[in-house]
C-alpha cells in the first residue's frame, strides 16, 4: 500500500470506482495569523453541504485530554474554532475569522463527487498561532505564555479523532497538513530545513497514532508580503522541488483579495486560498498526480536577453489582465510585469520588455548585456507606494499565470495558477 494514492481506481468494465484509504480523512492546519483567518470577516462559510467534520471546541480549556468522553465531532463550518481572549493565543482559543479549511474541505468533497460520484469526508483541525514563527509551531517549541502549543495540540486532536472514529466504526488517517505561515520568519535562512523537519516530525508521530502507512503530504502556501528577497519565501517554493514526495507549494497568495492592512486577507481571500488547497489536495492525494505550481525550471542568457522556461500546470502561459502593473514607481522594472533583474552588485538592471514565447517560456529584453552572477527574480520586491507603515506590509505581485480553467466551488471565482515568487542566479 505504501506509495499508492489515497484513492485507487478499481475497474469494473468501463467504470472506475474510487476506494479511499479511510472513511474519514484528517487535515491539520498550522501556521500563523493567515492560518487562523486574521481579519477574515464577515464569516461566510456557515453551512456544511458535504458531511465534513471538525472537533467541537465547545468550552474546552487547555490542557485537553484526548480521552475526554465529552469530546465530539460536529459539522465543519466557520469559524472552525473559538476566538482568542488575548494575544498571543493557542488552540482551543486561536481562531480569528474565516479560515481556509471549510472552503478546502468543500472543494475536495465536490471534486471527488464530480469525478467519482462518491462522498469524501474530511475532518479539519486548525492549530495555527497568530504572529508566531517556526520556533512556536515546531515539535520542540519554545513556550511563552499561551504560545507554543500548536504541535502538541495537533497531536492531541489526532488522538481524540482517532478514538472517536473507532467508536463510530470508521477508519481514520491524516492525509495532509496545510501550512499557512512564514511572515514572522521572513529573514530566517534556516526555514527550509526547519520546514522539512516539521514535516518529518508530523509523519512519525501521526503514523504512530493512526497506524497508517501513507505519508502525510504538507501543502505550503507561499508568503511574500514582508521583506525583500525573503529566504523563507524562497524556501517555501523550493521545498517542493527538494522534497517532492513530502512537500508541495500550492503557489503564491498575491492574487487574492487582501484587507486594508495589506498583510491579512479578506474572508473571500481565505476561501479562495482554501479552494486552491483543495484542488492541490485532490490532484496530489486523491488522484496521485505529481502536481507542481507554476515555477521556473531553467534560465538562459545571451547578451541583452534572459530566457526562462517554466513548469506550467495547464499550458499556455498568459499575462493576467485583472491586476495593476507591478513596480509602477520603479523605472527600471515598470515594464517587467513582475520580473526583476539586478547585477552582481545589487544594482537594478532596466527591463525594456517581456514577452511570452510558446506555451512555457518568457523572454526578458534588457537595456544592458547580462553576465553570470546577475540575478533574475519575480515578485520578490514590494511596491513602496503601497506600504503599510504599521505592519511593514508591501504588496509584491506579478502578472504571469497559466490557463487552468479551475473555478472554486465556494466562491465561483476562476483560479488559474499564478507564478511563484522566486529569485535565481543567471548561470
Amino acid at each position: 500500500m505504501i506509495g499508492l494514492p489515497l484513492v485507487m481506481l478499481m475497474s469494473f468494465g468501463a467504470i472506475a470506482v474510487p476506494k479511499a484509504d479511510w472513511d474519514w480523512t484528517g487535515v491539520i492546519g498550522t501556521g500563523q495569523s493567515l492560518g487562523v483567518g486574521g481579519m477574515g470577516f464577515p464569516i461566510k462559510s456557515k453551512d456544511q453541504p458535504f458531511g465534513n467534520l471538525k472537533l467541537a471546541s465547545g468550552d474546552l480549556k487547555w490542557p485537553v485530554d484526548p480521552m475526554d468522553p465529552n469530546l465530539s465531532l460536529v459539522p465543519l463550518v466557520e469559524p472552525i474554532g473559538r476566538r482568542p481572549p488575548a494575544y498571543p493565543s493557542s488552540w482551543p482559543m486561536n481562531i480569528d475569522g474565516e479560515t481556509p479549511h471549510t472552503s478546502a474541505a468543500n472543494e475536495i468533497s465536490f471534486l471527488v463527487n464530480e469525478k467519482f460520484h462518491r462522498e469524501f469526508v474530511s475532518i479539519h483541525y486548525d492549530v495555527a498561532e497568530a504572529g508566531q514563527g517556526m520556533i512556536r509551531i515546531k515539535k520542540a517549541s519554545v513556550r511563552e505564555g499561551a504560545a507554543g502549543r500548536a504541535y502538541e495540540a495537533s497531536i492531541l486532536q489526532t488522538k481524540a479523532i482517532s478514538r472517536l472514529a473507532h467508536t463510530a466504526g470508521k477508519s481514520f488517517g491524516v492525509g495532509a497538513i496545510f501550512m499557512t505561515h512564514g511572515e514572522t520568519d521572513t529573514g530566517n535562512t534556516h526555514y527550509g530545513e526547519e520546514l522539512y523537519k516539521l514535516w518529518s516530525d508530523y509523519n512519525g508521530d501521526i503514523k504512530a497514532i493512526t497506524g497508517q502507512a501513507r505519508k502525510v503530504l504538507m501543502i505550503v502556501s507561499q508568503h511574500n508580503r514582508l521583506g525583500e528577497f525573503s529566504p523563507s519565501t524562497i524556501a517555501q517554493w523550493k521545498a517542493g522541488d527538494e522534497h517532492p514526495d513530502a512537500i508541495v507549494c500550492s503557489g503564491p497568495k498575491y492574487q487574492y483579495p487582501y484587507s486594508v492592512d495589506a498583510l491579512h486577507m479578506t474572508a473571500d481571500g481565505y476561501r479562495q486560498l482554501g479552494e486552491k488547497y483543495g484542488q492541490v489536495f485532490f490532484e496530489r492525494v486523491i488522484l496521485g498526480h505529481h502536481w507542481r505550481p507554476l515555477e521556473p525550471i531553467s534560465v538562459r542568457h545571451q547578451k541583452k536577453a534572459i530566457t526562462i522556461k517554466f513548469h506550467v500546470p495547464v499550458k499556455p502561459l498568459v499575462w493576467d489582465s485583472s491586476m495593476g502593473t507591478p513596480h509602477p514607481s520603479s523605472p527600471e522594472w515598470s515594464q517587467g510585469k513582475g520580473f526583476e533583474v539586478t547585477d552582481a552588485s545589487g544594482k537594478r538592471v532596466t527591463i525594456e520588455s517581456v514577452e511570452i514565447r510558446g506555451a512555457d517560456t518568457v523572454m526578458l529584453k534588457l537595456a544592458a548585456d547580462t553576465k553570470p552572477g546577475d540575478r533574475v527574480s519575480y515578485a520578490m520586491v514590494g511596491e513602496p507606494t503601497l506600504r503599510n507603515a504599521r505592519f511593514g506590509a508591501t504588496p509584491h505581485w506579478g502578472l504571469l499565470r497559466d490557463s487552468d480553467p479551475f473555478v472554486g466551488f465556494n466562491t465561483k471565482v476562476p483560479q488559474p495558477n499564478y507564478c511563484v515568487a522566486f529569485d535565481t542566479k543567471v548561470p
